[in-house]
């Protein structure tokens, strides 16, 4: 790998306007292209084998318009009633526009008589469920919006309006601009501190902005072939920022001590790019590696946010090691331009400082340093054990989004379980039939109800021929008063007739709908929608509590566990669980069983690519248990602030929320990944230093000392990529940003600067033990290309191959 970067990074130094401009014509036309074609984002929760899938595929094949439910428009009014005549008549025109609005197939006024049980009791709040012909997968903003647009006159009446399930998700995705930002702006600062002068400083800043450029087109483009997440393009910014600067910033870091030892520019540029660049190559595949290796999990929507994120990294990559080398080789000597001095010491200082009386202090007193930093880990981890995966609702969002607000109105005149219906899809094994013993009973009270209808007109003829009077007046006005009665029973009848006779009233189905409905936990049930065939049956479940809530989970399970198939026992009733929260419950479930393997999987490929990499197989068992130890602290530190809710108010939440379930698989091999970024840097130049002079302890030392100051700059700037994302008003986005921040953070400090250090001294020259046998099977591969650079000083140096001269010029620490 060394060679081919090596003249890649020679080639784009000296023609470094034509691959500038080709950057810029790539970024420029993906960019126009994907904005043109717009944004086909979606969360799709399909998992084969799960009953939230089974439920929706049934539901898809015989009831598509119930097999997504439905939105609800939230109306609610400070003073009156819903009722009044002008709030009554923006209601009607709300729901005639409404059913007016493409892909709208139903919207059901709550002022009719079947939408009564949408006005709440003090007729304040009520809702109109807005049933679409499309799912959440094929919903874009350009759809959702006239929706939300259609409620204009409720709104121009002084009714609070306000659009919720998956209309309402849609648009409610809280903008990322702010944390973006901010977090560009911290990277400024630090990278100002860390190189000295503001031209050095722009040079990570553009690279990482153009790659992320590309990669956020690409996604965009991509959703319109495959399911990519809502979230994905967020999780991209944060990962394709932090890495796209870190990357960066080790080859200029490089660059610049080449130019400070005297080496010409184009041949620093190529030397950079071909030994930091090398490291960056190799650090990305394992970023890569890990987030693609989610795939094994076999759940969509996390696969697609592995890929997706993994796109970013390669851009990142990409960038560092070609448009990077460009923009060198275009400021040539300028790259030192606009100096800036901050503090006592100049970041042109070849002296490490406070670093090398640091990694002395830990290699000298390893056991008390080591013992320090696993107490420390340790601590920070054990929340962890409470650890409990779910979904935050929607009741997380900010009070300015139209889902939230829809949210509490619906809350508070229906409760909460109402935002999350379950959807009990039923399938039969020969069609549904009308309940015999019902329709014989209806029959029996229509022969009461004519019997009495004629004994009433018999009375009315007798009446007839009696002389007017007040006793007559009476007798009329009673019979009046039985006829109408006998009306009204007639319409009840005919009501009871219409519902037995429809194949709803299947005594199967029935009995399934009545235990359902007695189960604790449920407040109601909707009524039940069949399929022309009568073999497929749909009904609602509301739930006492939120979606998000345990008790609901708690809910759904009784009902799949107990409920259900007690009901169904002995018949040829199969049903299904399904729905939104119910596909959120599946997914953490299918989550909590995969993220072990999932580990094992990550670890694993990263074992072999550090053992290719350094030639040991105690160096990438180390790296693999201390990787380990902070990503477990880092778990920690989320579920203590979001399940436990301690500083959720200083993070932007007002009560705690639970751990999205594929945060800590994603964290997971994000993490992993990226603190391979830091120990390839910081074993790199520890093995380097070895093989130059095998002594242990001082290897150690000189290789702290020497990347001490860049892997702090690096982390840093990722901690405060990651922690500006708090500003985002999504909780699932909060999560992640003080998940990886927390996790940067620790691995630069206590992983890096103690542990590593220290078991490194402790293992002294066993650390680099690799039997001979595997030795000889192993490829020779090397990060940073040093037999390379050393044959090619010998050659420029004039001395012969294989003579061990001094190189002419030697590479230095990152």
């Amino acid at each position: 790998m060394t060679k081919p970067l090596y003249a890649l990074g020679r080639w784009t130094a000296r023609h470094h306007w034509i691959v500038i401009a080709a950057w810029l014509a790539v970024a420029v036309a993906i960019a126009i292209v994907s904005h043109s074609a717009g944004d086909e984002t979606n969360d799709n929760l399909s998992m084969p084998g799960t009953d939230s899938t089974k439920a929706t595929t049934l539901l898809e094949s015989r009831l598509p318009q119930n097999a997504f439910g439905s939105n609800p428009l939230a109306l609610e009014v400070a003073h009156g009633k819903l009722t009044d005549g002008a709030n009554a008549k923006a209601i009607e025109a709300t729901v005639t526009n409404l059913r007016h609005t493409p892909h709208v197939i139903r919207a059901i006024s709550p002022l009719s008589k079947e939408g009564a049980p949408l006005l709440a009791s003090g007729k304040q709040i009520a809702y109109i469920p807005v049933t679409l012909d499309i799912g959440p997968s094929d919903l874009d903003k350009e759809t959702a919006q006239p929706i939300s647009d259609a409620a204009a006159p409720a709104r121009d009446a002084g009714i609070r309006a306000a659009i919720g399930g998956y209309v309402g998700q849609k648009l409610s995705k809280p903008a990322t601009e702010s944390s973006e930002v901010v977090g560009l702006a911290a990277a400024v600062v630090i990278l100002m501190l860390a190189f000295g002068s503001a031209a050095a400083m722009l040079l990570p800043i553009g690279t990482a902005i153009l790659g992320l450029v590309i990669a956020l087109g690409l996604i965009r483009l991509l959703s319109h072939a495959a399911e990519i997440p809502t979230i994905a393009p967020t999780l991209a910014t944060m990962i394709g920022l932090g890495v796209g600067i870190d990357y960066a910033l080790f080859i200029v870091t490089r660059h610049k001590q080449h130019l400070r030892e005297g080496m010409e520019i184009e041949e620093s540029i190529a030397r950079a790019t071909a030994t930091s660049g090398g490291a960056v190559v190799f650090a990305g595949v394992t970023v890569v590696i890990a987030l693609i290796s989610l795939a094994a999990a076999q759940i969509p929507i996390v696969t697609s946010l592995g890929y997706s994120a993994a796109l970013a990294v390669v851009t990142a990559a990409l960038g560092a090691v070609t448009l990077l080398p460009a923009l060198l080789g275009a400021l040539g000597p300028r790259v030192n331009a606009l100096p800036v001095h901050i503090g006592r010491t100049h970041p042109d200082d070849l002296k490490p400082h406070g670093w090398e009386r640091l990694a002395r202090a830990v290699s000298e007193r390893p056991w008390p340093a080591m013992v320090a930093a696993i107490v420390v880990l340790a601590v920070l981890a054990i929340p962890v054990l409470n650890l409990h995966l779910g979904q935050s609702d929607v009741g997380s969002l900010p009070t300015d989004t139209q889902a939230r607000q829809a949210f509490d109105i619906i809350s508070r005149g229906f409760g909460p379980g109402t935002n999350g219906p379950l959807l009990i899809a039923a399938r039969f094994g020969t069609p549904a039939k009308p309940d015999p013993k019902g329709i014989e009973q209806l029959d029996a009270k229509q022969k009461q109800l004519d019997a009495s209808k004629q004994k009433q007109q018999a009375s009315q003829a007798q009446l007839s021929g009696l002389p007017p009077g007040p006793q007559a007046q009476a007798q009329k006005q009673q019979l009046d008063k039985q006829a109408k009665q006998l009306e009204e029973q007639q319409e009840q009848l005919d009501a009871k007739r219409t519902e037995a006779e429809n194949p709803a009233s299947d005594p199967q189905f029935t009995a399934l709908r009545e235990d359902v409905a007695k189960t604790p936990g449920v407040k109601s049930i909707g009524p039940p929608t069949l399929d022309k065939a009568a073999d497929a049956a749909v009904f609602t479940a509301i739930a006492t509590t939120a979606p998000a809530s345990r008790q609901t989970e708690d809910l759904v399970h009784r009902l799949r566990d107990t409920v259900i198939p007690k009901a169904v026992a002995g018949t040829d009733l199969h049903a299904d669980v399904g729905g939104q929260t119910a596909g959120y419950i599946d997914l953490a479930e299918r989550i909590s069983s995969k993220l072990p393997w999932m580990i094992l999987i990550v670890v694993g490929l990263s074992f072999l690519v550090l053992m290719l990499a350094f030639r040991s197989l105690v160096v990438p068992l180390k790296a693999a248990i201390m990787n380990l130890l902070s990503v477990g602290a880092a778990y920690g530190i989320v579920t203590w602030v979001f399940q436990e809710g301690h500083l959720v108010g200083v993070i932007g939440l007002s009560h705690s929320v639970p751990i999205v379930s594929f945060v800590p698989l994603l964290m997971f091999a994000i993490l992993f990944g990226l603190s391979m970024d830091y120990e390839v840097f910081l074993l790199t130049q520890i093995h380097e230093h070895y093989q130059e002079e095998p002594h242990p302890t001082e290897s150690v030392v000189r290789g702290l000392a020497s990347t001490g100051r860049v892997i702090t700059s690096a982390a840093l700037i990722m901690v405060c990529v990651f922690s500006s994302f708090l500003l985002n008003g999504d909780p699932t986005v909060k999560q992640f940003g003080v998940g990886l921040a927390g996790a940067v953070a620790i691995d630069a400090t206590i992983v890096r600067c103690l542990l590593v250090p220290t078991v490194m001294v402790l293992l002294g020259r066993a650390a680099w033990w690799l039997p001979r046998w595997l030795g000889r099977v192993l490829p020779p591969i090397s990060i940073e290309g040093e037999d390379f650079f050393r044959e090619l000083d010998r050659r420029s140096a004039g001395a012969p191959a294989g003579v061990g001269a001094e190189p002419a010029v030697k590479s230095g620490a990152p």
